[in-house]
């Protein structure tokens, strides 16, 4: 095996983890930056109010760009299999 293969298989295997999680993970920061100053504005500090918004923004992100990830996910193991079996 070469040994650039592994480095950009690695590489190549972040910027697709980056592009995949990135929207879901903004999603949650921007309603987790929300819920935060309400709850800082009206001193209601009950862990569910700020657990079940963030856990329905990251189930209905996770949902609507779910056919994508996992569209560019297996697009990804797909390259980096043929890679492997043309230099391994």
């Amino acid at each position: 095996m070469n040994g650039d293969l592994p480095t950009s298989l690695l590489r190549d295997g972040f910027a697709v983890l980056a592009a995949v999680g990135g929207p879901i993970l903004g999603a949650l920061l921007a309603v987790g930056l929300i819920v935060g100053v309400l709850q800082a504005a009206t001193q209601i500090n009950d862990p569910a109010v700020g657990f079940l918004p963030r856990l329905v923004t990251g189930l209905g992100a996770a949902w609507a760009i779910g056919g994508w990830a996992v569209e560019h996910l297996a697009r990804y193991f797909a390259t980096a299999l043929s890679h492997m079996a043309e230099r391994g």
